[in-house]
């Protein structure tokens, strides 16, 4: 008769002692201190937690040291899981980890799939209740959310990954995560992965409401801010109905034509602004357009027999709830929101966010996650804040 095995295979991060010496030297030296800082913050006992790993004949690793390797590896720039199986080759690597030796690439396959849906959204929510945690250490009591959407292209035949918008790759299929900053702190609240042929608004509703859950309860105003693809009316009726502001960019079809129509004011040579009420289809009432006109060039067009120059112009229009700001007021706001970019950039390129790609599409999320977990976590700033506990970027006017 067999007997279950109720033993569970405990995981503690160990400290390395640094010395400065010649001897036993590895490239992966930084992660020593990156280490200790992990486990500062809690991140190795809280998936410790979350996934224990019942000890069998032949289990060697707990699920929380496999997550773990995969997360220093990122942090390394290591990415696939052959190359993540080499990285934990490295004697300080299996001295963090208290590896008994290293990872083979079946086994992390293996504990990921074995996660399945449920360890995917268990790592969610294990994210959102840190970088909650994170927010309310801060106290800030508004905070101005970044949102957009990044390409992830894949070569090959993966779950999820679907032909849809690709300006690098044109035709590949792809991943198209949505993600969430908190601009104050460069810190990563939110992130949903999603196929490459889903639209950018697709679901932003169900996630904004998430990501507004995640946070503490002392935020009492929110700024949303993104691009034309998340130009919907249903994220502002959200937004409008928890008495947050947003600045967001406008989408239409015949935008050029509506603004042609309004009344410009002129504020320099080369720049003009107008505002405007407008209720697109579908929408519940009317909103607030804001508009910045800019010459481009000088075109020369032949009118009646006669050679002309007419104004080419550049425009960028905006809808918006915030009140006391003007149209360029606004243009110039948004500008700001181009960091999220960089940010997006630099999670994908050096923390290898997104390239540990697998073939079943809960195994990506997992590895996606614990990717993000890094900027989620590890890189993010104490915002400066003034008497009032609200950042002096939050109002332009203001400033």
């Amino acid at each position: 008769m067999q007997y279950k095995n109720s033993k569970k295979i405990s995981f503690t991060a160990s400290s390395v002692k640094k010395e400065f010496s010649s001897e036993q030297l590895t490239s992966y030296s930084g992660l020593s201190v990156t280490s200790d800082f992990i486990n500062h913050c809690g991140i190795y006992r809280r998936l410790e937690h979350l996934f224990p790993t019942i000890r069998h004949n032949a289990s060697r690793f707990s699920t929380a040291q496999i997550l773990s390797s995969i997360l220093l590896a990122s942090l390394c720039g290591v990415h696939r899981l052959k190359r993540i199986e080499n990285f934990t080759f490295d004697a300080l690597v299996a001295r963090l980890l208290k590896l008994p030796k290293n990872i083979d690439e079946d086994t992390i396959r293996r504990h990921l799939t074995g996660l399945g849906e449920r360890g995917a959204r268990s790592l969610h929510e294990l994210l959102l209740g840190f970088t909650g945690m994170q927010v309310s250490r801060c106290g800030l009591s508004r905070l101005t959310l970044d949102c957009d959407s990044s390409t992830f292209t894949v070569y090959g035949n993966q779950q999820g990954a679907e032909v849809g918008y690709n300006s690098h790759k044109k035709g590949s299929k792809s991943y198209h995560p949505i993600l969430c900053f908190v601009t104050e702190m460069k810190l990563l609240v939110n992130s949903w992965l999603r196929p490459g042929s889903a639209y950018t608004s697709n679901g932003v509703c169900e996630f904004v409401k998430e990501t507004l859950a995640a946070l503490p309860q002392k935020v009492e105003k929110v700024f949303f801010r993104a691009d034309s693809g998340f130009f919907n009316g249903g994220l502002f009726n959200l937004l409008e109905d928890g008495k947050h502001e947003y600045l967001v960019k406008v989408k239409l079809k015949n935008l050029k034509d509506l603004l042609a129509g309004q009344t410009w004011q002129p504020i320099g040579p080369r720049t003009a602004t107008c505002q405007f009420t407008h209720q697109c289809s579908g929408w519940r009432n009317p909103r607030m357009f804001y508009a910045v006109r800019i010459i481009k060039q000088m075109v020369e067009v032949d009118y009646f027999g006669e050679k002309q120059f007419v104004p080419e112009y550049e425009y960028f229009c905006y809808c918006s709830n915030l009140k006391g700001l003007d149209a360029l007021q606004l243009h110039t706001l948004y500008g700001s929101r181009s960091e999220s970019e960089n940010w997006i950039e630099q999670t994908k390129n050096s923390l290898c966010a997104g390239k540990t790609i697998t073939h079943d599409f809960v195994c990506y999320a997992c590895s996606l996650s614990i990717g993000l977990k890094s900027r989620a976590g590890l890189f993010w700033r104490e915002p400066l804040v003034d008497g009032k506990g609200v950042t002096a970027r939050y109002n332009l006017k203001e400033a």
